[in-house]
């Protein structure tokens, strides 16, 4: 494509468009088309966030160079991968679900997430998930060890 502005659609795929269609939308609490302070709050209080200063959804915010309608929201996930390992946006996504940088969440609230957001897994897929990834005593489960795995493969050691 010769000239301009390349368009930021055509570095996703329609299914990836989709999915981030689905997670803007989340995200977009109040549904105005725009993600702003509040709606992060709101959407971070719903994963059970519920102290985040005003400084930190303002830097969020700020990483944008204006509004964050779906274009801009899309472009900042274009910039942020371009040239990424998968390993590591995996890991980076997951990271936002784990503040306390711990390198596990718990199990109730990732099947939560897994079971009642966007492409909803059933409950034979999230019985095959702890099956693969089996959570410790405790109930946390390494999503390190999940991406790894996922952008790997599996390479059991014998």
């Amino acid at each position: 494509m010769k000239g301009g502005s390349s368009n930021v659609f055509s570095m996703f795929e329609q299914s990836q468009i989709q999915e981030y269609k689905e997670a803007f939308t989340i995200i977009d609490q109040n549904r105005d088309g725009i993600i702003s302070k509040d709606d992060l709050r709101d959407v971070l209080a719903s994963m059970g966030q519920l102290n985040v200063k005003n400084e930190e959804l303002e830097a969020m915010i700020k990483e944008a160079s204006g509004p964050i309608n779906f274009t801009v929201f899309l472009t900042m996930f274009g910039e942020k991968l371009k040239g990424a390992d998968p390993e590591d946006v995996i890991v980076s996504a997951f990271k936002v679900l784990d503040p306390e940088g711990t390198g596990s969440i718990k199990k109730e609230f990732l099947e939560e997430l897994l079971t009642t957001q966007c492409d909803r897994f059933s409950a034979e897929e999230m019985k095959n998930l702890w099956a693969a990834f089996p959570p410790d005593v405790a109930g946390n489960v390494d999503y390190k060890n999940i991406c790894y795995v996922i952008t790997h493969g599996e390479e059991k050691e014998e």
